[in-house]
C-alpha cells in the first residue's frame, strides 16, 4: 500500500502545479491522498479545497484534523460537513497553535480527538494517528511515548503514520514495542525523500525528525550539488524503504511536499513495490 501527503497551495499557480503532480502520481494507485491542515486551523479552507479536488478525481482523500485550540462545537460542525460531503477518511492529530497562542481549546491531546470522534460519528471515518519512531520530541520518555500512542489507539485509531525517519530500526523497535503493548494496527513509515540538504535539515530540526551525522555529513560535503544531492538521497532513501517492507511494513506513505518527480524516482527504485 502506498499513500501521498500534500499541502493545501497557497496561490492559483501551487494549485495548477499540484494538479499536475497529482495526476502523475495516481498512476500508482494510492490507497489514499491525506492533506495537511495548518496550525490552529489556519488552512481550513485550502485543506477543504484540496480534499474535493482529490475526490474529485476519483481518488480517496483524508484531510488531517488538529485539535489543539479548537472547540468540541467546531470539530463536530467540520466532521458533519466532511460526512456531508462523504469524506470517510481523516488524519487525527493534536496539532500546534500559531505562535504566541496558549494552549487553549477543549482538547489537549490526539486521543481526546479520536475519541471525540467516534463519540459523534460511531464507524463512519477510518482514523489515522500520528507515530514517532523516534519519540515525539515533547514526549518525557521513550516509555511515555508510547503510552500516548496506546491511548490514542484504543480510543478508536485504525492505524498510524509516522514521522519520517531515517533509521529503520528505529521503525522496527518501535512497531514491535506497540505489538507487545497489544497495538496490532497498521503502522505505516513516512518516508520523506531527500532533495535539498538545507531544507531537509530545517524541517528535521523544527519536527525532531533525526537525520544521522553521516547523512548530515555526506550532504554537507557536496555543498550546492543539487545532482549530486538528489542522487545520494535517492540512494539512501531507496535503501531505508526496501529494507522496510522487507522487515514487514505495511506499506509506504510518501511526503511529496507537492512534488511529483521524488516520489515517482523513489517508486521506480522500489519497483513499486509497494503498490
Amino acid at each position: 500500500m502506498i499513500s501521498f501527503e500534500f499541502f493545501p497551495p497557497k496561490t492559483a499557480e501551487g494549485a495548477v502545479k499540484l494538479a499536475a503532480a497529482r495526476q502523475r502520481l495516481y498512476a500508482h494507485r494510492p490507497a489514499f491522498c491525506s492533506v495537511t491542515y495548518g496550525a490552529g486551523g489556519s488552512t481550513q479552507d485550502g485543506t477543504l479545497q484540496t480534499v474535493r479536488a482529490i475526490r474529485a478525481e476519483g481518488m480517496t482523500a483524508a484531510p488531517h484534523l488538529s485539535c489543539v485550540g479548537a472547540g468540541r462545537a467546531s470539530i463536530a460542525a467540520l466532521l458533519r460537513q466532511y460526512l456531508d460531503e462523504g469524506i470517510d477518511r481523516i488524519v487525527a492529530l493534536r496539532g500546534d497553535l500559531p505562535s504566541g497562542y496558549g494552549l487553549g481549546g477543549e482538547f489537549h491531546h490526539a486521543a481526546d480527538l479520536v475519541a471525540f470522534i467516534r463519540e459523534q460519528t460511531g464507524d463512519a471515518f477510518h482514523i489515522e494517528v500520528a507515530a514517532y519512531p523516534e519519540v515525539h520530541p515533547q514526549a518525557r520518555s521513550p516509555q511515555d511515548d508510547l503510552t500516548h500512542f496506546a491511548q490514542k489507539m484504543r480510543a478508536g485509531a485504525n492505524s498510524a503514520i509516522t514521522q519520517y525517519f531515517f533509521n529503520a530500526d528505529a521503525y522496527f523497535r518501535f512497531r514491535d514495542d506497540a505489538y507487545a503493548a497489544g497495538i496490532e494496527a497498521p503502522i505505516v513509515p513516512g518516508i520523506m525523500p531527500i532533495t535539498s540538504a538545507s531544507q531537509l535539515l530545517r524541517f528535521s530540526d523544527m519536527c525532531g525528525a533525526e537525520v544521522p551525522r553521516w547523512i548530515r555529513l555526506r550532504l554537507q560535503s557536496f555543498g550546492d550539488d543539487r545532482a549530486a544531492i538528489t542522487a545520494f538521497g535517492r540512494e539512501v532513501v531507496a535503501a531505508l524503504c526496501r529494507r522496510l517492507l522487507d522487515g514487514g511494513a505495511p506499506g509506504l506513505h510518501i511526503y511529496t511536499l507537492n512534488q511529483a518527480d521524488p516520489a515517482l524516482a523513489l517508486l521506480e527504485d522500489l519497483g513499486a513495490r509497494s503498490a
